[in-house]
Parts: structure tokens; sequence; C-alpha cells
């Protein structure tokens, strides 16, 4: 499934302004990924946030909100957010927020490896 890349633009906006960033493709869709770990995508018009175990099940409750399904199975600490939660650049932009919170406990990975290259940084291609 294509995603869409106007949705893409705003994701690579909001994170430019708050920090670097690399982009993957995966899940179908384009992730993005802050000190290499994943932060969210974007599956064809909904973007997918990974907001931690602990904010799970508060993130479900909001709306336009859905559990992240991709292999039929949920995986916790991961939800869809629909079109309709994003329309204002303010819900995108607290969305980005949350996926960023959560990278921030998580610890640094040691090795960032060779897959990141030939992928945008910051928005620069690298």
């Amino acid at each position: 499934m294509p995603y869409s890349e106007e949705l893409a633009q705003r994701v690579r906006h909001q994170l430019s302004l708050r920090t670097k960033f690399s982009e993957r493709k995966m899940f179908g869709g384009l992730t993005f990924m802050v000190s290499a770990h994943m932060c969210g995508g974007i599956v064809g018009d909904e973007i997918m946030v990974r907001v931690g175990p602990e904010a799970y099940e508060d993130s479900l409750g909001e709306p336009h909100v859905r559990e992240m399904d991709f292999t039929g199975k949920a995986l916790k600490g991961m939800v869809y957010v629909g079109v309709e939660g994003l329309e204002q650049d303010d819900d995108l932009g607290n969305w980005i927020t949350r996926g960023l919170d959560f990278i921030q406990t998580l610890p640094p990975k040691k090795k960032y490896g060779t897959s990141l290259r030939g992928v945008i940084v910051g928005g620069f291609y690298q």
C-alpha cells in the first residue's frame, strides 16, 4: 500500500523542528527513526505512533486511534491514528511528541550500523 506523500511531508516538517531523524520503508509504508529507534511512520493515509506500553491504553482512548494490528495481532505500545485525528497540524504535532517522548525513555543504541546509509536524515539526504 502506498503512503501519503502529503502526510509524509507534514511529518518531516514536524520532526525537523524537534530532532534529527531518518526514514526507512517498512510495514508497507514509511517509518521515521530517531536515534536508531523507530518513532512512528505512515501506512496509507494514517500514522502509526510508538507510544510505549505505559501510554498505550490511554492512547487507545483518544478519538480516531486504534490498535496497530499490522500482523493481525495487536502490537502493544503502537497505535494507528486515523485521518480525522491528523487534520490539524497541532494534532499531528501532539502525536509526534508522544512518539518522541517514548523514544527518549529507551537506552541508546550501541551501534547504528550501515542500514541508515542513503536515507534522509533530519531532512537532508546523506
